[in-house]
This record gives C-alpha cells, sequence and structure tokens, in this order.
C-alpha cells in the first residue's frame, strides 16, 4: 500500500520536472507542488497511524514509556 502510494508521488515529481522543463505557467507548477505536498502529508499521517498501532502499542505493553515522547516529537515533524 504505502509502495504504490510512493510510487504516485514518485510520478508527480517526474510530471514537474518535465513542467519545468517546458517552461509551463508558475502556477500550475505550484498546484502541482501543493498536491505532491498534500499526498506526502496523507501518507505520513497513515505510517504514523501504523506507528501507533503497533511500535507504540508493543513498547508501551514493555513498560518503555520513552516511545511516548519519541512519538510526540514525531507529530511535531509532521506539522
Amino acid at each position: 500500500m504505502y509502495q504504490a502510494r510512493l510510487k504516485i508521488i514518485e510520478g508527480q515529481v517526474r510530471g514537474i520536472s518535465g513542467m519545468l522543463e517546458e517552461n509551463r505557467y508558475c502556477g500550475d507548477i505550484l498546484i502541482q507542488i501543493s498536491a505532491i505536498n498534500q499526498s506526502l502529508k496523507s501518507l505520513g499521517q497513515e505510517l504514523l497511524k501504523n506507528h501507533f498501532n503497533t511500535c507504540v502499542v508493543d513498547e508501551i505493553q514493555k513498560n518503555h514509556t520513552e516511545i511516548i515522547e519519541e512519538t510526540m516529537d514525531l507529530i511535531k515533524r509532521l506539522s
């Protein structure tokens, strides 16, 4: 699932590269950059959700509560 989404993002980036080579309208390129940013953000949110459901739960069950601070740092980076 994640790989498929990354392939789509990769295609979007290649599309922007082509737009730049064609000297396309800057507004159109910026719209595509915005779309890529949203795609990356969405992917990051899905990965974070998975992280909570797997790694964080496992670490808390092992009484390794430092995972909470680490996860909070990850949330800040994704914001």
